[in-house]
């Protein structure tokens, strides 16, 4: 039997970002996960400097045999309209990383003893905190497994349904031929929102890699959706016509629409197994590191007593950092779908809505305050 203060399931951003932030506050604590790393992630894999600033990441140390890709703008509009491209000079308003990459490199740094290429099969209630696994008892457990948790799973007891953003999408490494017939400059990935407002594609080029995506909050024929901005892609000249990788599949859960709770006795959840991407651009790497940080704070004051009345302060500093979930529908909202989309076609026409709506609030979330670098 072995014996830890916390047990984290998932070892993605959320997972060993705890852990780091956790390392010097006297806590055995171990990661369990059910494959071994690096792993592959298929991501759009773009994190701001505010996240790196926060993750106390050397950015010369990091791009030594990684790639990280400097971003200075984005091209954003939808699709069949022309893109209106918006220009930041200076520092990198964001970075293009590869998540075989970067979580690998924060596990490896976390300081957690690693339980890796194990799956999570049960978790029993126990005197004072779980046994999970039939092997590893710990005070508490912290989700830590993406949409799909099964710490998620095994605490609720009313099997909540939820409206997931399905997305599918591709990275892949481009042969020299296929970087001579894209498009994409490097350094400004290009959005394109879908004409019924439901999701949105993107391509994001990270040196010789290529990503190529789309996310819909409707999941019907998503397949269809993606193969139709695929050849639209390609019939512009953005993306090469000879691709053969592989559309992967994946879920997450937007703030607002998630209603899973986040703490239970003894069982705290993070990242995406709380459903905690923002509503508008479906990023969870911030949000992920954010609920990591703010969970560290909560689990030193919380002395060893994890109970659930101790661990109600997370869902206050999360309310406090990201608002209230499921709120009431504001005006834009209550607005009929027509409306919406007559407005949504000609604000994304302009350089004032893309700039500084679309890309400073929800993808830059330029608005938010900052956090406190771990272990600085």
């Amino acid at each position: 039997m072995q014996l830890y203060d916390i047990l984290i399931v998932g070892g993605g951003p959320a997972g060993s970002t705890l852990a780091y932030a956790l390392s010097g506050a006297g806590l055995k604590i171990a990661i369990l996960d059910k494959t071994t790393f690096p792993r592959q992630k298929i991501c759009a894999g773009w994190v701001t400097p505010e996240v790196m600033r926060v993750l106390n990441v050397d950015l010369d140390d990091y791009a030594k045999g990684r790639v990280l890709q400097k971003i200075s703008g984005f091209k954003i509009g939808q699709i069949g309209q022309q893109l209106v491209e918006s220009h930041y000079p200076g520092e990198p308003v964001s970075y293009g990383i590869r998540r075989i990459e970067f979580d690998d490199y924060l596990l490896r740094r976390c300081g957690a003893e690693l339980i890796l290429n194990e799956t999570f099969k049960k978790m029993e209630k126990a005197s004072d905190g779980w046994l999970v696994n039939d092997n590893y008892r710990a005070k508490l457990v912290i989700g830590a497994g993406g949409h799909y948790c099964p710490v998620a799973r095994a605490i609720d007891s009313k099997g909540v349904s939820e409206l997931a953003v399905v997305a599918q999408e591709a990275e892949f490494e481009m042969s020299a031929q296929q970087k001579q017939n894209c498009s994409i400059k490097e350094e400004v990935p290009e959005l394109f929102f879908t004409p019924d407002l439901m999701g949105y594609g993107w391509v994001f080029r990270k040196g010789d890699y290529l990503n190529i995506g789309l996310g819909r909050e409707d999941k019907s024929k998503l397949s269809s959706h993606v193969k139709d901005f695929c050849d639209y892609l390609s019939a512009e000249g953005k993306i090469p016509s000879d691709i053969t990788a592989k559309y992967s599949g994946h879920a997450y859960l937007l703030y607002n629409h998630a209603v899973r709770e986040m703490v239970a006795d003894h069982v705290l959840l993070i990242g995406d197994s709380a459903g905690l991407a923002y509503p508008q651009s479906g990023e969870g790497i911030r949000p992920a590191v954010e609920s990591a940080v703010l969970a560290a704070d909560v689990i030193r004051c919380c002395e060893g007593d994890f109970s659930k009345n101790k661990l109600q302060a997370y869902n206050e500093l999360m309310e406090q950092r990201f608002g209230q979930r499921l709120p009431a529908p504001d005006m834009m909202e209550r607005l009929p779908m027509f409306v919406k989309r007559f407005f949504a076609k000609q604000l994304m026409k302009t350089q004032w809505f893309t700039k500084n709506v679309v890309t400073d609030k929800w993808f830059l979330q330029s608005h938010q305050s900052p956090l406190p670098v771990i272990n600085e």
